[in-house]
């Protein structure tokens, strides 16, 4: 039990990340349950907060949520979501500024908690993660680059193609009548799906590029995005795919046979 206690606890230091945060968080229920009169908003944001910050501690909690989802270990943290952490903390911050009489004192309290609020926390646009936008849909501009050049025109029969990794989780985001062969649930390592493209586009360090055109085929996809980079044993244009252009890093082919099939099935395909 004590192993499970700590594996709860590591979790929840994780989620909240700074330190501060679950007792600025503690600290605000504490004090709406304490002065908060209205009943309905003492137990929303005063008792059940803290109850769940205990419930997510206890051992059987777990237990029993790893026992009703099979993947439980590995999203057993997201019980946190359901705390409406910064709703408690800012009405308690509220509540507490215009429980003081007279602006001065209301504005030395205000101070007080920015002051709290800017050491608990960080500035966001000073991650490492974060960049400056490169159009309006906040995606790469790269990666419109490439969906621009392949996708059909407005009442036209979607297209299939399959994308690198870096690019799968934009792709749908930008446009939805470019569909894939598979999306995000195979990059999530721990759902360790089988995927016949991606095992033969993705897997290997060198692609065999017949493998890789038997599961393309197999899935009607249209296109296939290439790193320029991208080791493959045999250039995919010998194996009758047409190079249709090069986009940035990318080199972008199309499938005369997934034409073909097109056609039989009454479809028109124009490749843009």
């Amino acid at each position: 039990m004590y192993g499970i206690f700590m594996e709860c606890w590591v979790s929840l230091k994780l989620f909240f990340g700074n330190p501060l945060l679950p007792i600025i968080l503690l600290a605000s229920a504490i004090y709406l349950v304490i002065t908060e009169k209205d009943i309905s908003k003492k137990i929303i944001l005063g008792i059940l907060p803290i109850v769940m910050l205990a419930g997510f501690l206890l051992p059987i909690t777990k237990i029993v949520y790893v026992a009703a989802f099979d993947d439980g270990s590995d999203t057993y943290y997201r019980l946190l979501w359901l705390i409406p952490m910064y709703m408690v903390i800012g009405y308690a911050a509220c509540k507490l500024i215009f429980s003081f009489e007279g602006k001065v004192k209301h504005a030395a309290v205000l101070v007080a908690v920015l002051v709290v609020v800017i050491l608990s926390g960080s500035l966001v646009y000073l991650n490492q993660y974060m960049s400056m936008a490169e159009n309006m849909y906040h995606i790469p501009q790269y990666v419109i680059d490439v969906c621009d050049r392949i996708a059909p025109d407005e009442g036209d029969v979607r297209v299939r193609a399959v994308f690198p990794s870096e690019l799968v989780h934009f792709v749908r985001q930008y446009d939805t009548n470019i569909l894939m062969p598979y999306g995000r649930e195979m990059l999530a390592v721990q759902w360790d799906y089988y995927n016949a493209v991606y095992d033969a586009y993705e897997k290997p360090e060198v692609i065999n590029a017949e493998t890789l055109l038997e599961a393309t085929r197999q899935t009607k996809c249209l296109y296939i995005v290439l790193r320029t980079d991208r080791k493959i044993d045999k250039n995919l244009a010998s194996l009758g795919l047409k190079l249709i252009d090069t986009v940035g890093d990318y080199l972008i082919y199309s499938d005369p046979e997934i034409v073909k099939w097109y056609e039989e099935q009454g479809v028109k395909i124009e490749i843009p």
